[in-house]
């Protein structure tokens, strides 16, 4: 490969380079100047990164593009505050002649392009800056004559246009660009930022994204809160981020938060204005790198290992739970604390009490573990019990592990008595981590009997290695950081403000292990200073700790904050409809519950009038659903053609129906652990689910599709177009207050004033696409997609 190299463009400050990249594709022999005006050739393709085996002509004819964008790699450093973005952007031509492309690159200003490198003996590329106001011509220009309106998404933008030569035919093309870019601090966080679109449609092609940070102080916390990203701890103050799959196609631009540490616990707040007042927040808390602490603090461990011996353990099951315990065993530090607790029709324990861990007591559990045998019937109750009964260890944190395979069939079997004798039964405040090995437990049961202690519950499949799920978990409690945490609004004197904030999820705050971060996300009643205190167990000792926050700052970029918050919501809130099921009759019938499950794709089952007990919350959910875009799989029909959104009493019925058939009569087997994994994730999601994404009953990742989310509005697709949700619940014939042509005077102003409010991606979606602006229902006519 030989490199080329723009100097002229060397420490231009050209702005942060997008990783939103448009290419106009010009089939050529020979490079064409940046001056000319191609926008009228036949032979120019415009291909973005987006747009997956995607490209379109500039002018109408018989020649298709074979160029596709194959895929995007982003490999940042982070230092201090300096951001260098090291970004490859793959071409493959399918076609049997060269073509010279034509870079269109969105960027914002503040950075500075160091490189700019490609493949191959072709001409020395050039390029050129174009400011937003010209870059913002250019986009619409380019979108008037291809009816594609995917580009207006950056409007707002500066742009780079470059040329590149040659994408060879039959070949591939690497075109490499490299930028640097000081990040803004801002509420104790710097804040990285890569865009790239938002339309379901468009974001196909896989962005691998890998991020070093490196700083100076120790880090606190590095989140991104719209990818999943595997964090690698790379030696003090430096960590690798890197955007897990299926986060590699996941709409929306890529945030990453780094957050150094600013004290014992540090906090930084994001926060999206509501038009009425108000707003949503997301409070992110991290820890300091507590090794040495750890080590003098004195917080230990005591670990009760609670294991199902009926006779459905029997063969691999009960050789794998008996490996995971041993596992655990000797996973323990010095000074920590363990009992075992073993259950069929009867219960066993190993001691009394928890014992401490030595060379004796450790021999002994081997021993007592290797007699372990299945046989008999399950009587939960008396086991749960049992590992609560025993006596507290002072200093040290009670938790219980506790692996089950089947339903209560011996001793108390009913789930509402089980779970209200567990909550009773818990005086010392043990945490209770719940494994469901295979498809015959009650999931319901065994995560309420987790969450309400602080812990939660783990589905273990058929397929899937018990031992290897238990020690995931366990490597996660290492560490005991700050326990029992409770969390408070306050005002600027440190009084407690309750009415500041509502609908705080999580209610009950988890406890924090070595290196955790704390994700909080609820409503703001006021616009202006909000405080909060964290108080509980901080290394073994009573700690508070106060942030104080401006709200005034919220801005409408971070419209993932409102998003989140309504997702744990709304998971929240089916948990509850579905705890109410405990001890109603289930359906038995296995093909029922396959029909019901198929159910969620072609609308709800026949519903009957809705449950008054439950009225309320079935009512919130479809209200949220629709509000945000976000679907489960009782309110998947809301995105079906043809449901009518402007009747809630008639959803309502249709979501209760649902949450009835599959979130209450299925207490156990394939559809009752989907559900159950589905709800666990939703509950403690901490990145976007722009695919709105979920498990069927084989597990098997399936995408809920019909509605897309825009900004902070979500759209639904009716008759081919895309309805804004408030426009979407007037009625299926809506008589928009005004219709614009796309590249029209009008709609160049409207383009500027949704530019101003970050929602500019509305007029992205298209030809027909439906939404409100300034209290008048807008249409927009002749973009095409």
């Amino acid at each position: 490969m030989s490199k080329r190299m723009v100097s002229s463009l060397c420490g231009m400050p050209v702005g942060l380079l997008s990783s939103v990249i448009a290419f106009a594709l010009i089939a050529a022999p020979a490079p064409c100047a940046l001056s000319q005006d191609f926008s009228g050739r036949e032979d120019v393709l415009i291909v973005s990164p987006q747009a997956w085996r995607s490209a379109r002509p500039l002018r109408a004819g018989p020649r298709a593009s074979k160029v596709i964008v194959s895929g995007v790699e982003a490999r940042v450093a982070i230092i201090e505050s300096v951001a260098v973005t090291d970004l490859t952007v793959r071409l493959e031509n399918r076609s049997g002649s060269a073509c010279e492309a034509v870079l269109l690159l969105p960027v914002p200003e503040g950075a500075a392009v160091r490189s700019f490198d490609f493949q191959g003996k072709g001409a020395e590329p050039s390029a050129e800056l174009l400011p937003e106001a010209r870059a913002r011509r250019e986009y619409s220009s380019i979108v008037a004559k291809l009816k594609d309106p995917a580009l207006l998404e950056f409007a707002g933008l500066s742009m780079i246009r470059t040329s590149v030569f040659p994408v060879p035919a039959r070949g591939t093309q690497a075109v490499r660009m490299v930028y640097e870019h000081i990040l803004e601090s801002e509420g104790g966080r710097l804040e990285y930022v890569l865009p790239r679109t938002q339309r379901l449609s468009d974001s196909a092609v896989p962005f691998d994204v890998t991020v070093r940070v490196k700083s100076a102080k120790p880090l606190s916390a590095v989140y991104s809160p719209t990818h999943p990203v595997r964090l690698e701890s790379k030696g003090p103050g430096e960590v690798e981020a890197v955007v897990e799959e299926p986060g590699k196609t996941e709409p929306g631009s890529f945030i990453l938060a780094v957050m150094p540490m600013q004290g014992d616990v540090s906090a930084t707040l994001l926060a999206h204005p509501d038009p009425s007042g108000g707003g949503t927040f997301m409070l992110l808390a991290g820890l300091p790198d507590v090794g040495r602490l750890l080590d003098a603090s004195g917080i230990k461990r005591e670990i009760t290992l609670v294991l199902d011996r009926s006779g459905s353990m029997a063969g691999e099951k009960i050789r794998q739970a008996k490996a995971a315990l041993l596992q655990v065993l000797e996973s323990l530090e010095e000074g920590e604390r363990f009992n075992i607790v073993v259950y069929s029709d009867s219960v066993g324990m190993f001691e009394a009490a928890p014992v401490l861990k030595d060379a004796a007591s450790m021999l002994r559990a081997r021993e007592y573990i290797a007699g372990i045998e299945a046989g008999g019937s399950t009587n939960l109750h008396d086991a749960v019990l049992e590992a609560l009964r025993q006596p507290p260890q002072s200093q040290c944190l009670p938790i219980v592990l506790l692996l089950s395979d089947g339903l209560p069939t011996s001793g108390v079997t009913s789930e509402s008595a089980i779970r209200d004798a567990a909550e009773k039964a818990n005086l010392h405040r043990r945490r209770i981590f719940t494994f469901g090995v295979g498809h015959d437990v009650n999931a319901p049961l065994l995560d309420r009997i987790a969450e309400s202690s602080r812990g939660c519950m783990t589905v273990v499949q058929p397929s899937e290695n018990v031992e290897r799920k238990v020690s995931t978990l366990f490597q996660k409690l290492s560490g005991p950081v700050f326990s029992s945490p409770e969390l408070v609004s306050i005002s600027e004197a440190g009084i407690p403000r309750p009415s500041a904030v509502i609908d705080v999820v999580p209610s009950r705050l988890p406890d924090l292990f070595r290196g955790d971060r704390l994700v909080v996300l609820g409503k703001y009643t006021s616009a202006g200073r909000l405080g909060f205190r964290i108080s509980g167990d901080f290394l073994g000792m009573p700690r508070s700790f106060e942030f104080r926050f401006d709200t005034s700052k919220a801005s409408t970029r971070n419209s993932f904050v409102p998003r989140l918050w309504a997702s744990r919501r709304i998971a929240v809130m089916i948990d509850e409809i579905r705890q109410s099921g405990a001890d109603q009759a289930m359906i038995a019938s296995a093909a029922r519950s396959s029909a019901g499950w198929q159910g969620f794709w072609n609308g709800p089952p026949p519903s009957a009038a809705p449950d008054p007990k439950t009225a309320e919350l079935v009512g919130e959910i479809v209200r949220l659903s629709m509000k945000y875009g976000v679907l489960t799989e009782y309110t998947a029909f809301l995105a079906l053609e043809g449901t009518n959104l402007a009747a809630p009493d008639a959803l309502a019925r249709d979501a209760d129906a649902n949450l009835r058939a599959w979130a209450v009569n299925s207490r156990s087997g394939s559809h009752a652990n989907s559900q159950q994994y589905n709800n666990s994730e939703q509950r403690a999601q901490a990145f976007n689910n722009g695919r709105n994404a979920i498990y069927d009953r084989d597990m098997n990742r399936v995408e809920l599709g019909g509605v897309q989310q825009m900004a902070d509005s979500a759209f639904f697709n009716r008759g081919g177009a895309w309805v804004e949700n408030g426009v979407a619940a007037r009625g299926a014939s809506i008589v928009p207050d005004e219709v614009v042509a796309a590249g029209s005077k009008r709609f160049e102003e409207i383009l500027a004033a949704l530019v101003k409010s970050g929602r500019q991606g509305i007029l992205s979606l298209g030809h027909g696409a439906l939404f409100e602006l300034d209290g008048k229902v807008i249409k927009i006519e002749g973009s095409g997609k």
